[in-house]
């Protein structure tokens, strides 16, 4: 798949991928899904006039977006991709996990790494400082589409409410907690990438990709034995239909 060169090939690059998962009833189109709807709310704001400057947003969501094409196409031609990815594709194939876990992995992947390392291509050095308006706008469309992914994954989970109240977020509900606090440490290692020279920045993201993964196994083998149980009631309770999820989360 050639890499996307603007908003508008981001949204078809990822049809591609949920047709294609549709079409292999595949849980990797759970994230595609999921963020293509996303990506659309992202393209209305930057045509409503609602950044700072929508041309370095644009290509800040391209950016973006390619890491995630990019791992996607080298994992299916079994090629090396960051450790964080590897562990959110393939936990696609289990399906005694639930849908929100499937989603939190790829948030967990793209946002905790794949944005800190793009915003900081496109805003490299101090001139990140100059980002954090805009990328401040985007948590705001964000929290715009919460409502309606909740009520999406709701509509195929009906007892995923469960996993909040066992976590302890009363609160806050799962996506909303995850995508802020998620795009606040972004946003930091955001900050600390610009600030690096090129020969420093492998190593660095090396070692954030170690971390993350850490992260992600956490969500998808969550260690106390109360979280344990109560995916294992979630799943039973989910849709089983993979295509019927994948329709719900666009």
């Amino acid at each position: 798949m050639p890499f996307a060169r603007s908003i508008d090939e981001v949204v078809d690059a990822l049809t591609v991928i949920i047709e294609q998962a549709r079409g292999e009833h595949s849980r990797l189109g759970y994230f595609p899904a999921l963020y293509r709807r996303v990506t659309r709310a992202v393209r209305d704001g930057i045509a409503q006039g609602r950044f700072q400057d929508g041309a370095r947003m644009e290509r800040l969501d391209v950016v973006f977006a390619n890491r995630y094409l990019a791992a996607y196409d080298e994992w299916r031609a079994g090629q090396a991709v960051s450790r964080c990815w590897l562990l959110a594709f393939q936990a696609a194939g289990r399906a005694d996990r639930t849908i929100i876990q499937h989603l939190l992995l790829g948030m967990n992947a793209h946002i905790n790494l794949d944005l800190a390392v793009a915003a900081a291509e496109v805003a490299p050095g101090p001139a990140i400082a100059t980002l954090q308006g805009d990328f401040q706008e985007i948590n705001q469309i964000l929290n715009e589409q919460v409502d309606g992914v909740q009520d999406a994954i709701a509509s195929v989970s009906p007892l995923m409410w469960m996993l909040d109240t066992v976590g302890g977020r009363h609160e806050e509900r799962m996506v909303e907690f995850s995508m802020a606090k998620a795009r606040d440490a972004a946003w930091m290692q955001a900050k600390f990438f610009a600030g690096l020279g090129t020969g420093e920045k492998p190593a660095a993201i090396g070692a954030v990709d170690t971390g993350i993964t850490v992260i992600g196994a956490g969500v998808l083998d969550p260690p106390e034995f109360l979280m344990r149980a109560t995916i294992r009631m979630v799943v039973k309770s989910e849709a089983q239909d993979v295509v019927r999820i994948i329709d719900a989360l666009q």
